[in-house]
């Protein structure tokens, strides 16, 4: 028996740390790391001791006997990864580069400025050292913290946000204190933070969104998707949006794995979304949809597509839903699972009367349409010529 990884994971990688003989890759230390989308257990090399699974924080990995029809996929992907990216397993040390630090009295002291992931994780990183003494200061502009875990992550991936266990940990550790309801350049200046630090990490993330750069981008009815994702995950500073979903179709502009999110989140059964901590706001707008169909649209072709394969999988497993490819779409030999997936959705067959995500590829947005607000998106082919299309919509959300 193996275990695998079944879901796109949170990279924590306290599973690398507990395993044995070094089966789970790419481990930090491997370049693969910065880029992967989740995490791989070598089915050749594990020994089936569970430490991994044990560890986990988002209960992302079980035994190869307790997968389900819609997991099974997973003990491929782990796999394929291997056949792909060869390495060596077995027990191994990685040697740490010794940190040198000038002479001081006290402890080091660092300032974080934020506290979602990347904040917690440099947390983590300084307090977890035993060669020198370190005191983390965390400052945080809202009254909660958590950052793009609760306010990035969408309310039906809650295993997702399970990950917030790392970070209590991290909250649990000497030298930890975080102030909330502080906010940088209101409050307390830079300066003033390193009056009382060695240094100061600011770990805030994007405030602002990039634009399409068409006409009509700024008609009501375009929006970040950045503004929806916090406005139905409850983010204090867009509680007040108002979303008008009494159109029939909606467009998200882009493919990644937060286009595919706004799209689920739009075409799923709002009852499904509960229990669950979406705003209530938000869930009674939903309740009201009209939405029939969200297309999700992507420049470039399929093998473009910058959405994980977890993400992908878990997108067709919904009951409630249909999910189709406009033009149709037949993956090459040897393609990738990610591309096979693409190919399974072009050949299905949609159920009337459900809710629809089209995938649509080699179409760029060219503008967006509408008097007083959005009533349609014109797209063309992208990078070839040929005629424009106008596609009606309601709702625009660049992502």
């Amino acid at each position: 028996m193996t275990y695998v990884v079944t879901q796109a994971c949170c990279n924590d990688a306290t599973c690398v740390a507990v395993c044995p003989v070094n089966c789970i890759h790419p481990t930090p230390d491997e370049a693969q790391y910065a880029r992967t989308e989740m995490l791989y257990i070598d089915p050749d090399t594990c020994i089936d001791c569970g430490a991994c699974a044990d560890v986990c924080p988002v209960e992302a990995i079980a035994p190869d006997s307790d997968l389900t029809p819609e997991t099974e996929i997973y003990k491929d992907l782990n796999a394929a990864y291997f056949l792909g990216n060869p390495t060596v397993s077995g027990p191994t040390e990685v040697p740490k580069e010794p940190v040198v630090v000038a002479e001081r009295p006290g402890p080091l002291r660092v300032a974080i400025v934020g506290s979602g992931p990347s904040a917690f994780y440099a947390a983590e990183e300084l307090l977890k050292r035993r060669d020198i003494d370190v005191e983390v200061s965390m400052f945080e502009r809202l009254p909660v913290v958590g950052g793009l875990v609760r306010f990035g992550v969408a309310p039906d991936h809650q295993t997702t946000k399970a990950v917030e266990r790392v970070f209590a940990r991290t909250a649990g550790r000497n030298g930890f204190r975080a102030f909330l309801g502080v906010e940088v350049g209101r409050d307390l200046s830079v300066d003033e933070l390193l009056d009382h630090h060695h240094a100061v990490i600011h770990a805030g993330g994007a405030s602002d969104d990039r634009k399409l750069g068409i006409p009509g981008e700024d008609l009501p009815g375009s929006f970040a998707a950045r503004e929806f994702v916090a406005w139905y995950n409850g983010h204090p500073d867009y509680a007040d949006r108002t979303f008008d979903l009494s159109g029939r179709r909606a467009v998200v502009i882009g493919n990644g794995n937060v286009a595919l999110d706004v799209a689920r989140i739009l075409a799923r059964d709002p009852e499904r979304l509960v229990p669950g901590d979406i705003a209530e706001h938000a869930l009674d707008v939903l309740r009201r949809s009209a939405i029939e169909e969200v297309v999700v649209l992507g420049r470039r072709g399929p093998e473009h597509g910058a959405f994980t394969t977890p993400e992908l999988l878990a997108l067709g497993s919904l009951p409630e839903l249909d999910v189709t490819v406009h033009g149709g779409y037949d993956a090459p030999e040897g393609a990738s699972i990610k591309l096979q997936t693409i190919a399974e959705y072009a050949h299905r067959r949609p159920q009337p009367g459900r809710r629809r995500i089209t995938l649509r590829f080699q179409a760029a947005p060219v503008e967006i349409l509408g008097g007083t607000r959005v009533e349609g998106l014109r797209i063309a082919p992208y990078g070839q010529a040929g005629p424009g299309e106008d596609l009606d919509a309601s709702l625009v959300l660049r992502s």
